[in-house]
């Protein structure tokens, strides 16, 4: 990369100071791009087909289909389409409607545009989340260009993003992003350590020691917590037996489904199922 100081780009010219939002949609060229750029407003940014190539003054990395990046003001960055159809939704944001956003739900604080991550915030959603996330976008894209719409598009995100427990920090490989996620699911997670690794498309030692890097724990640490989580909501939502659930988990040993889940809920199966459900009933 060339060592040009960067270019900043200043928020879509020709829009009126009541416009706070721009979407644009764009299919990247497989060029690398000859200097990086920043930007002079906030920027929300997602692969919608194909692959690209993310720079950063520091690193680079693969951004596939469903990653989503939190670019600010501050941020330097530039983009490469890898292979054929690589395209991706852009949305700039003028800032003092981020700053607005942040002054009325401090919940907010370290969560996408206000992370204090020395590199783009990144998410990665699944296929659901992506198609909804293009739906909203198409009501943005027809809708007033004002607050209250972007506002509208902006906070069903956040607020998920918000209350999700924090697995993996922001600074994290984006395959590794890619790879917890996916081990929410049980086609992946039954399998244990084994489905972590293949959907990581990486070797066993080189996921594990990043796992153990990023999170500070072992592969089946984070596969068995992604288990227990999905247990508790089983035994909260079904009738299912103990075993089912087990089962459903991949772990045909009951005793030691019942390890897992008291080290992970502080209770036994039963006892949580008993207990949650009574305060459902008689809060």
């Amino acid at each position: 990369m060339s060592d040009q100081s960067p270019h900043i780009l200043p928020f879509p010219e020709g829009l009126g100071p009541d416009v706070t939002h721009h979407l644009v949609r764009a299919e990247l060229a497989p060029r690398r791009p000859r200097r990086l750029h920043g930007h002079g407003f906030h920027e929300l940014l997602w692969v919608q087909n194909g692959r690209v190539r993310h720079y950063m003054p520091d690193r680079r990395e693969d951004l596939t289909e469903g990653d989503l990046l939190f670019l600010r003001p501050g941020d330097t960055h530039g983009l490469q389409g890898r292979g054929e159809a690589a395209m991706i939704v852009s949305l700039s944001i003028r800032n003092h409607v981020v700053e607005a956003l942040h002054a009325r739900h401090p919940g907010l604080n370290g969560v996408g545009f206000w992370s204090r991550a020395p590199v783009p915030p990144r998410r990665h959603l699944d296929s659901r989340q992506l198609a909804e996330l293009n739906h909203a976008a198409l009501r943005l894209e027809r809708g007033p260009r004002d607050a209250l719409a972007l506002e509208a598009f902006l906070l069903p995100l956040l607020a998920d993003m918000a209350q999700a427990p924090k697995t993996i920090p922001d600074d994290a490989p984006a395959w590794l992003h890619r790879a917890c996620h996916a081990a929410r699911d049980p086609v992946v997670f039954r399998d244990g350590s084994a489905g972590l690794v293949r959907v990581a498309g990486r070797a066993h030692p080189h996921v594990s020691r990043s796992i153990r890097r990023y999170l500070g724990v072992t592969p089946s640490d984070f596969v068995n917590t992604q288990r227990m989580t999905y247990a508790a909501n089983r035994l909260l939502g079904s009738e299912d037996s103990l075993a089912e659930i087990a089962a459903e988990c991949g772990i045909s040993n009951l005793s030691h489904f019942h390890k897992l889940f008291l080290a992970a809920h502080g209770q036994t199966p039963q006892r949580f199922r008993r207990t949650h459900r009574q305060q459902l009933i008689q809060p």
